[in-house]
C-alpha cells in the first residue's frame, strides 16, 4: 500500500502525491461501494500511471487481521457456481510457458498455486501437510509463525542475506488457517456487513496465507508495520530489488490493484521458485495473473 523510496518509483509522481495515493488505497473505509468496469488495462510491463487510485473497492488488503468484534456466524463467501473452472496450467501463450519446468495453478501443493478473487482454494480449508517454524526473526507467534517447508527454507536464506547487507527483517504473519480466516472475516461481516467486509478482508478459501505459500516482512526496527509508509523501510526496499533471487515476488504491486484485487502491499511476498521470480523479474512482468497469462481479478465472480 505504499510506494517506496524516490529511486524505487524512478520518474513517477512526487513523494507528496505518491503519499496521498496510497492513503486512499489504504483508507478502506472511503472506498466507494462500486465495482469497476470490465476494462481493459496494460501489462505491468507498461509502467501503471500511478495518477490515480480509481480501482474496486474490492482492490483491498490481503493482509487484513481480524477485528476485535466477536465473529458473527455469516457463512464465508464462495465463488459462483455458475463460474468456469479455474485454469490449472499457464496458458500456451503466456510468458511462464516457456519455462522448462512447468507446475499447476490450482494444485494447493504447487509453488505455482495462483489464489485471487477469481480462483478459490480447493479444497477451501487445505492445510499444507508439511508446516514448519523458519529459523528467522518471528513478530509472531503459534500457526502465523509457520510457513510450508519449502517457503521457510527459501526465507531462511533471504533472510541472511538481507542480514549480510545490513537490513534486519521479521516474520509478521506467515500460514494463516481456514478456520482463522473465517473469524477475520466473519468479524469483519458482523460490524460491517458482507460488502463492506469483501473491501476489508479475504474470503475464507481466498487468501494466500493458508497456502504456506505467502508471509508478511517486518522491518526488524518496527517501523511501519502494515502501514503504507513500510515501503520505504529498509525491509521493503531490500525485498523489492532481492526478493526475486530467493524465489519470491512482490505479490500485490504498486498501482495493479485492478489485476491483482489487493493495493499495494510492499510486506506481502509469495514463493514461486527461484527461475520464475528471476524470469518475471527480467521480463519486468509484475503480476502472476499477467505472467502465467491469466485474466484480471478485482471482485468476487
Amino acid at each position: 500500500m505504499a510506494a517506496s523510496a524516490a529511486s524505487a518509483l524512478g520518474a513517477g509522481p512526487s513523494r507528496r502525491s505518491v503519499a496521498r495515493l496510497l492513503a486512499l488505497g489504504a483508507g478502506l473505509t472511503a472506498l466507494a461501494a462500486c465495482t469497476p468496469d470490465g476494462g481493459t488495462r496494460p501489462p505491468s510491463s507498461s509502467s501503471p500511471s500511478g495518477t490515480s487510485a480509481s480501482a474496486s473497492p474490492a482492490a483491498v488488503s490481503e493482509s487484513a487481521g481480524p477485528e476485535t468484534s466477536t465473529a458473527a456466524a455469516t457463512e464465508p463467501g464462495t465463488a459462483s457456481a455458475s463460474a468456469p473452472a479455474p485454469t490449472s496450467a499457464p496458458t500456451p501463450t503466456s510468458p511462464a510457458a516457456g519455462l522448462a519446468k512447468q507446475y499447476s495453478l490450482t494444485d494447493p501443493a504447487s509453488p505455482w498455486l495462483v489464489v485471487n478473487k477469481h480462483r478459490p482454494l480447493s479444497p477451501a480449508d487445505y492445510v499444507p501437510a508439511d508446516l514448519v517454524q523458519p529459523n528467522i526473526a518471528l513478530a509472531v507467534s503459534g500457526e502465523a509463525a509457520q510457513l510450508n517447508s519449502t517457503t521457510a527454507a527459501a526465507a531462511e536464506q533471504m533472510f541472511a542475506a538481507a542480514a549480510q547487507d545490513g537490513v534486519s527483517m521479521t516474520l509478521a504473519s506467515g500460514y494463516r488457517s481456514y478456520a482463522t480466516q473465517v473469524a477475520t472475516y466473519n468479524s469483519y461481516v458482523a460490524s460491517r456487513g458482507q460488502a463492506e467486509a469483501d473491501t476489508a478482508s479475504a474470503r475464507p478459501g481466498f487468501s494466500e496465507h493458508q497456502t504456506g505459500w505467502a508471509f508478511d516482512i517486518g522491518d526488524g526496527g518496527g517501523a511501519c508495520g502494515f502501514q503504507p509508509c513500510f515501503a520505504e523501510q529498509p525491509a521493503a526496499v531490500w525485498a523489492k530489488a532481492n526478493a526475486n533471487r530467493f524465489g519470491f515476488v512482490v505479490r500485490y504491486p504498486w498501482m495493479l490493484h485492478e489485476i491483482t484485487g489487493y493495493y499495494y502491499e510492499p510486506w506481502h511476498l509469495r514463493f514461486i521458485g527461484v527461475e520464475a521470480a528471476a524470469d518475471m523479474a527480467n521480463r519486468g512482468i509484475a503480476t502472476l495473473e499477467e505472467y502465467f497469462g491469466l485474466e484480471a481479478a478485482p471482485g468476487y465472480l
